[in-house]
């Protein structure tokens, strides 16, 4: 089969991120005619042209998303532009707000309006889980841009068609929470964890890349495309990190202690992936759910086998988490 980004110029706006890396990397085997590398990491940047900088056809650019002029600079000659850049550590997002607002929104804006006006064929913006029912601020602008994005989609008179993929945890992405702990691990422990109880929907970074391809090419406007994922205890995750990582340090696995933290401000100890309103309107294909605009929900928007799904709300009351030895065999994976 021919790839959607085959002969296409490649925009990825918070490129050197591990979700933007592995974009390009996709976009590179895919065919793509031309990548632009969007981002505000200045050694990202580098370490990234240094890896991929003898594919000619790729362009690494510096810059911040809430700066409209730049922005509107990066999207000349793109027809497609995947909008990964963002502020995401949920602590940091507490303690600074308006900074969060302005990369989050603020930036969103800027790189939907310059969409509009260059003509870009399709936007992607990946947004997360924690947009779901939000209790802190990361999650609060990432629902504002999921809106932003349905919105435009609603009011737009040019050709550009917006869409949203929500993601869940990424396992080992750059600052998520695997690189911290087998740290922890390397060091001979403690390992921190927030809380016993606490559950994550997790998927891999082709996963990942993957949803990202599929929502690009079936979006019609307005959308939300979210992964059906796994659930996982992070205490069975650490556990089972612990049996991987520690022999490769020189420990044993019963050696590293674990150390409860406690919850962190706008943290949550399960994060959902729909809404209750979400789940009474949603549509579902084998893969993931697709969540139609506000203006769509009572008209029956054709996608490829994709249906009214039942009990769905069952479906994720009665969901199960990972054994650890189905966490096992995906740490082998990755590591």
């Amino acid at each position: 089969m021919v790839s959607f980004l085959r002969g296409k110029n490649i925009l990825i706006t918070g490129g050197s991120g591990s979700i933007g890396e592995s974009l390009t990397k996709r976009a590179i085997s895919d065919g793509s005619k031309m990548i632009r590398v969007f981002s505000n990491d200045e050694n990202g940047l580098y370490e990234m042209e240094s890896e991929y900088g003898d594919h000619k056809n790729i362009e690494f650019v510096i810059g911040d998303i809430h700066n409209e002029e730049t922005v509107s600079e990066i999207v000349k000659r793109i027809d497609i532009v995947f909008h990964a850049a963002a502020l995401k550590h949920v602590d940091r997002c507490e303690l600074y707000p308006l900074e969060t607002i302005n990369v989050n929104l603020i930036g969103t804006k800027n790189i939907v309006k310059a969409a509009q006006k260059e003509n870009v064929k399709r936007l992607i913006f990946i947004s997360t889980d924690k947009a779901v029912n939000p209790i802190g601020v990361m999650g609060a602008t990432k629902l504002l841009g999921e809106k932003l994005i349905a919105a435009e989609a609603f009011h737009d008179k040019s050709n550009t068609v917006f869409a949203s993929v929500r993601f869940g945890n990424v396992f080992n992405t750059r600052g998520s929470i695997l690189p911290r702990i087998e740290k922890q691990i390397k060091n001979g422990g403690p390992i921190t964890l927030t809380d016993k109880r606490m559950k994550r929907f997790f998927m891999t970074k082709d996963d990942a890349v993957n949803l990202i391809i599929s929502a690009t090419e079936l979006a019609k406007g307005g959308e939300t495309f979210v992964l059906k994922m796994p659930l996982v205890r992070l205490e069975d995750l650490f556990e089972a990190m612990k049996e991987t990582l520690a022999p490769k340090y020189g420990h044993k696995p019963s050696q590293i202690k674990t150390k409860i933290t406690g919850i962190r401000p706008g943290e949550k100890l399960i994060e959902y992936l729909l809404t209750r309103f979400e789940v009474e309107n949603v549509l579902e294909t084998k893969d993931f759910f697709i969540i139609p605009p506000l203006n769509e929900f009572n008209k029956n928007s054709s996608y490829p086998n994709a249906k009214k799904p039942k009990n769905l709300q069952s479906y994720f009351d009665d969901m199960k988490t990972l054994s650890k030895k189905e966490i096992l065999s995906i740490l082998k994976q990755v590591y």
